[in-house]
This record gives C-alpha cells, structure tokens and sequence, in this order.
C-alpha cells in the first residue's frame, strides 16, 4: 500500500525533482536527501518506502537528466503517476527502471494521502481511501522487462 503526494500543477521540472546544485555527484541516496526539496521542503521527510507522486501534465520537463530518476529512486518513491511526461524524462525513467504511469486527470482522481495499490501489468490503481478503481494504459511488454530487469544495462546483460 503506497500513499500519494498530489502536486496539483503541470510542468514540474527536473530541477524542482533534483536541483541542479546537487548534480556532483551519481549517488542515489545523496540524491534521494534533496529529491523534490525545491517544490517541497518536506518531502523526503513525508515520503515512505513506495509512496507515489502524483502531479498534472508534462512532469518532468527541462534538463534531460537520468539525476532527476535516481533521485525518486534513492527517495524510494514507487512510482509517478502524472497527467504526461515530457519524452525524454519519460524515457530515463524506463531506461533507469523506474515506472512512469500516465493518467489523464490524474490530480483529480487521487488526493494526497490517498492509499493506492497499483497493479502495473494490468494497468489498475486500487485507491483505497476512495473506494475506486482507476484504470490507466500499462507500458507494454518490452518495457515492463526493462523495468522489471532495473533498467536498460541490466536488461541488455541478462539478455545477453
């Protein structure tokens, strides 16, 4: 069971998910002290083990960055689940094997504090404290392995 953290807006950037005087360094778990520290200061403190983001349109836009997916990463967030991405963000996220989840009105389906569970293969959020099951286009096949495999590299490795 994960909780969300709703931003209700668009066009939330890589330097607002990961600023940019943070990005000396690769390290996960020093990315994951600052993850989203410039849209909310107390985000690292609230965000649990599998807790997802929610938020509207065009996350993750700006910087083409992989910093931005390892910071959730090193946050330990489960997932985001967002209105859109922007291409490329959306692309590290799978090539770093992390789940990005599109939504349409995904700001106006779950609150924050909202408890979901998410089935990523049959493409279904269970939120809980609404009682409602949203349903949401899964990745297909090839990408769940990816992700599954936690990431490009690796996929390549086991592939090989």
């Amino acid at each position: 069971m994960a909780k969300a953290h709703t931003y209700k807006r668009d066009h939330i950037n890589t330097d607002e998910i990961i600023p940019a005087r943070y990005l000396n360094t690769d390290n996960m778990a020093e990315l994951a002290t600052h993850c989203m520290e410039d849209l909310d200061t107390e985000f690292v403190k609230k965000c649990k083990t599998g807790d997802c983001i929610v938020a509207g349109d065009d996350f993750g836009c700006g910087s083409s960055r992989e910093h931005a997916v390892w910071a959730l990463q090193g946050a330990k967030v489960g997932a985001v689940i967002a209105k859109s991405f922007a291409r490329i963000f959306y692309r590290n996220c799978i090539n770093c094997g992390f789940y990005p989840i599109e939504l349409d009105g995904a700001t106006e389906k779950i609150n924050t504090g909202d408890e979901i569970e998410i089935d990523y293969k049959k493409g279904v959020i269970n939120n809980k404290t609404q009682k409602k099951e949203i349903k949401f286009k899964p990745l297909p096949d090839f990408a769940i392995e990816i992700v599954n495999d936690g990431g490009l590299l690796e996929h390549i490795k086991k592939s090989r």
